[in-house]
This record gives structure tokens, C-alpha cells and sequence, in this order.
């Protein structure tokens, strides 16, 4: 007889085990925690030598790193930084480049020296990579000759080290004896600023702390935990040929997913990572798949779909793959449909994340059992998190009731570099986190419903485009789908449809608006369908740049 879910979790947070918790407060304001937590993430890079010569770290290009190396190298940076470039605790190093090695062990040295990494995003233009300079005035920047181009010749204005140039010489191998630092890291110092996706005005600088990436380290160990624990006592026989764990990173390093759900998690949890460069490329990630015993495909919904519908997905050996999951934009009904149908041997471990730079990159995990029962599900609240649906006032709305999503725990950041006033208006009192995500709650299962921002309101009728979405993704002949609201003069709004078809499909506007109809009311049906060849717009995480299709914004972004 299997266990339950409440009874796996029971278990593994009973006084004694890993995922005990007590109080801690910080501002003033008490926080469930972990009782068994790292004080600083130096503390699990130090652990990490222990796992020695296992490889860490794979990219695409050749370069591979054991625990050691890595440990080794990021040592000697940290001295180089300190002696060279007089880094020191509170000080920023800026990062601003592809994913590569530089980027991970520029961001290791700066955090455990006390610094702060500041992870710029990629694919800036040179006005937008002034702004982040200028709002966070780094004392160091690492940055590679590509993004460096987009200053048009223009000196940052600080120390810079390019990648490609001096990387290797002025940190990497500056000292490969050196100790990593020992200066003091309180649990609270923050350790990155990310920059949030910036859909509306400048882009905010989210301040994670030690203790926001250490809570998001625990409650996705326990997620983990909980996982294995169901599968064991869930009469499935242990799989003797089950590949290591090894996982696939796609995600850019300035965004949560590449960085702390890779770059900081391998290193905590001790597990080996293959990572993609450029251009995404399916046929690359089923070659490496299948040389490296990849176990975990993972991503961003449009790089998904286009692994599980590329023609050559079974051309290569992806036995190996034993999960499949991601977060930072829904996963409609339809890819689930398509992970149990095309990868049968992940979909168990299937699991959807919900969460946000500022919530230190999660807050709920939906399991694969959760995604069957509900496939519009977000999941549970995590241990230390809590999920409260509020209105405009903050008052905790009832159960299934549309309102806010506001989140609170150790994992929450303390608010924006340098910006006051928009740390005051992202919080109710009592460090409530207000996400800009509409959602409700049934009993402790969270649905989201859409962005603030993007819901629409025709004729006083709230619509939230996601349930539309999720019908247009149903849809045989359409590969992408995105629902914006577009002024009317006596309605206030009506519903737009921008869609993409799949390769070699012709879509027809009417016969779109009939297959909305089918499953959806009257007003939810698209009054207007664009039919577009070109991808839709995303930002890193993989959320559709609805400014950009409503013409709000202009489309900056370019992939690598």
C-alpha cells in the first residue's frame, strides 16, 4: 500500500530528519526554516570537494569540471578579485555574457568573498546594459566581447575582465593554492541581484540574499525527497539500470532557472549537469542526451516543445531521460499530454514549479499526480512558504476566490537594489510578497490565472487569457499561442488570439474562433485572430512579451 502525500511529508520533517524546521526571524518578522540549513553558500562549496573527482560541470563545447576543479578555480578567483580589483563584502561584480564557464566561476568567486554577483541580462542593448551598471554600481565587471560590442566603444567605467580575453589569466589562474575567503557571510547578506523581466519601464534589480538561495535549496531537495519516498512505497520496482543523476541547462545564467536551479543547486546537491550554448538546438541536446546519460530534460515551454516535436527525437537514444520538468511560464495541458505520450519513462517524475525572481525562483511545486488530477494546477505551498490569495487591499481572500498571489518565507527577497519605492509597493505589511499573479486557492492547491496586467475585462466580464490559451494550444494546427486584450470603444476590451502554425499548416481565422467556442463561452472567443509566421516574443524565462504584441513595447530580444 503506498503512502500519501501527507504522510511522505509528515515523515520527512518529523523532529530529527533533513527537513526539520524551527523559527528564525529576520527584520523583525519570524520565518518558519529549515533547523539543518547551510549559514552561506561558500559553506556548500566548501562541501562540495567532498564528492572529489565526480564531474560537475559539462558544456557543450569540450570544457568538463570535477567538484575539485571547480572549487579549486573559484578559489583562485576570489584571490585574484581581492588582490587585484579589491573586491570585498557588499561590493558588486557585475556579470554580462553567454553561459560559459567564466560566467559560473566569476559568480562563485564574487558570493564567497562576501560580494554580490550581479547577473546582467544577455540580451540587453547597450542603453539597458548602462542602466544596470549605473543602478548597481559594480566595482568589477566580467563581461564576454559580444555584449561588450553593444557599448558601441564606450568605457563601462569600471575594471573589466572580457572572457575571452584575460578571464583565465587575471582570476582563474591566478592562484590554484589559494583558500576560498574566510571573511564573515551572514545568512542575510545578499549574494546576486537578477533583474526582473522588465515587460513594463526598467527593468528591477531583485536582491537574493544567502538565505533566499538556501531556502529555494531546501525546499526543492524536499520536493526531491518526497518524490523518491512516493516512488519507493509505491510498489514500483527499483530500476537497476537507472542512469546517475544528470540533468540538462539550457537557462540562461542570468535568470533563476540557469543559475540558482543549476549553477548554485549542482554544486549544493552534488549532481552532474550537461550545458547547451548558442542557439538552441534539439539535435545537439539529443546528441548529448545520449553521450552523457542525460536524466532530466528541462527548460522553458518553447524549448520543450521543440524537443518532443522535432523530428529527429527518436532518431537518438533518450532512454535515459527519467523526468521532465521547469517553471517561470505554464505548462498547458497539451505539453503535459504530449511528456506522457512521447517520454512515457519521465512523465512520472513530471513536476511544474511556480515562482519568480523575488521569490528567490520558487514557491509551489505541482506533482505529476497534482498535473493528472488538475492540469492547470500550480501545486503546493513548499515547507517555510507561505501562499495567501489576497485582494487590492490585502485582505486574504475565500477559498476559490480570484484574487492575488502573495507569498511569504525565507525564500522571499528583502526587495529591489536601490529602489525604495518599488520594494514599498511589491509588499503588503508582514513581508507579503504581491507577485502581479492573479490566481486562487482551493483548500492548499494554487491556481494561477493570469498576470495582473494581462487580464482582459470585456464588458465587465474578467477574462483571463490563460484558460483561452490552453484551449488555442489544443488546437491540431497551431504551435503557439498568445491572448492579449485590445481596446473597444463600447466594451472597453475584446479578446485578441496571436497565433503561430505549425510548419507547413495554414490556419484559418474563423475555424479558430469555432474551436474557442466549442469548449468556452461566447466572450472569451477571440474577436480578433492574428495568424503570424514569426515565434512570439519571450523573455528568459520563457513568458510571451504580450507588451510587445499589443505594441507597448519594442522586441528586444535576440537569441543566442
Amino acid at each position: 500500500m503506498g503512502m500519501t502525500l501527507q504522510e511522505a511529508e509528515e515523515l520527512l520533517r518529523a523532529p530529527g530528519s533533513p527537513f526539520e524546521t524551527t523559527t528564525a526571524t529576520v527584520n523583525g518578522e519570524v520565518y518558519e526554516v529549515f533547523a539543518n540549513r547551510a549559514r552561506s553558500l561558500r559553506e556548500l562549496l566548501a562541501r562540495s570537494v567532498e564528492h572529489g573527482d565526480r564531474e560537475l560541470f559539462i558544456w557543450d563545447d569540450g570544457r568538463r569540471y570535477t567538484f575539485v576543479q571547480h572549487e579549486r578555480l573559484v578559489a583562485s578567483a576570489a584571490a585574484a578579485m581581492a588582490e587585484r580589483y579589491d573586491i570585498g563584502p557588499g561590493d558588486r561584480v557585475a556579470l554580462l555574457g553567454a553561459n560559459s564557464p567564466e560566467w559560473v566561476i566569476g559568480m562563485w568567486a564574487a558570493i564567497s568573498l562576501g560580494a554580490i554577483a550581479v547577473g546582467m541580462n544577455g540580451w540587453w542593448t547597450g542603453d539597458e546594459i548602462v542602466h544596470g551598471l549605473e543602478l548597481t554600481e559594480p566595482k568589477l565587471l566580467i563581461a564576454d566581447q559580444k555584449r561588450l560590442a553593444r557599448l558601441q566603444g564606450a568605457d563601462p567605467g569600471i575594471a573589466t575582465v572580457v572572457v575571452e580575453e584575460d578571464f583565465e589569466d587575471r582570476l582563474s589562474g591566478f592562484d590554484m593554492t589559494a583558500p576560498l575567503p574566510d571573511v564573515p557571510i551572514d545568512e542575510d547578506d545578499p549574494a546576486v541581484v537578477l533583474f526582473t523581466s522588465g515587460t513594463t519601464g526598467r527593468p528591477k534589480g531583485a536582491v537574493n540574499t544567502h538565505r533566499n538561495i538556501i531556502a529555494f535549496l531546501g525546499i526543492t531537495a524536499f520536493s526531491g525527497a518526497r518524490s523518491a519516498m512516493l516512488a519507493s512505497l509505491a510498489d514500483r520496482p527499483a530500476d537497476p539500470d537507472a542512469p546517475e543523476p544528470c540533468s540538462l541547462v539550457s537557462s540562461p545564467l542570468f535568470h533563476v532557472s540557469g543559475l540558482h536551479s543549476a549553477a548554485v543547486a549542482m554544486v549544493a546537491n552534488g549532481m552532474k549537469s550537461v550545458w547547451t550554448t548558442g542557439r538552441f538546438d534539439p539535435e545537439k541536446v539529443f546528441q548529448l542526451t545520449e553521450w552523457e546519460r542525460i536524466s532530466r530534460w528541462g527548460g522553458v515551454t518553447t524549448q520543450v516543445w521543440r524537443l518532443l516535436e522535432h523530428p529527429a527525437l527518436n532518431d537518438y537514444d533518450h532512454s535515459s531521460v527519467r523526468a521532465c520538468g521547469g517553471g517561470g511560464s505554464v505548462w498547458s495541458p497539451e505539453l503535459q499530454r504530449a511528456i506522457r505520450e512521447r517520454l512515457p519513462d519521465a512523465a512520472p517524475q513530471m513536476q511544474v514549479g511556480y515562482g519568480s525572481t523575488e521569490t528567490g525562483a520558487l514557491a509551489t511545486i505541482a506533482t505529476s499526480q497534482m498535473l493528472l488530477d488538475d492540469p492547470t494546477c500550480a501545486g503546493t505551498p513548499l515547507p517555510t512558504v507561505q501562499v495567501e490569495i489576497r485582494d487590492s487591499e490585502g485582505r486574504q481572500v475565500p477559498d476559490g476566490t480570484v484574487g492575488e498571489v502573495c507569498v511569504r518565507g525565507p525564500n522571499v527577497m528583502p526587495g529591489y537594489w536601490n529602489q525604495p519605492q518599488a520594494t514599498e509597493a511589491a509588499f503588503f505589511p508582514g513581508h507579503w510578497l504581491r507577485t502581479g499573479d492573479f490566481g486562487h486557492m482551493r483548500g492548499d492547491m494554487l491556481t494561477i490565472a493570469s498576470r495582473v496586467r494581462d487580464m482582459i475585462i470585456r464588458g465587465g466580464e474578467n477574462i483571463y487569457p490563460i484558460e483561452i490559451e490552453n484551449r488555442l494550444e489544443e488546437h491540431p494546427g497551431i504551435h503557439e499561442a498568445a491572448v492579449i486584450g485590445v481596446d473597444h470603444r463600447t466594451l472597453g476590451q475584446e479578446v485578441k488570439a496571436v497565433v503561430v502554425p505549425h510548419p507547413d499548416t495554414s490556419l484559418d481565422a474563423a475555424d479558430i474562433q469555432q474551436f474557442v467556442g466549442e469548449k468556452l463561452a461566447y466572450y472569451k472567443v477571440p474577436a480578433h485572430v492574428e495568424i503570424r509566421t514569426d515565434p512570439l516574443p519571450r523573455n528568459a524565462s520563457g513568458k510571451v512579451l504580450k507588451p510587445v504584441l499589443s505594441g507597448e513595447a519594442a522586441n528586444t530580444f535576440v537569441e543566442e
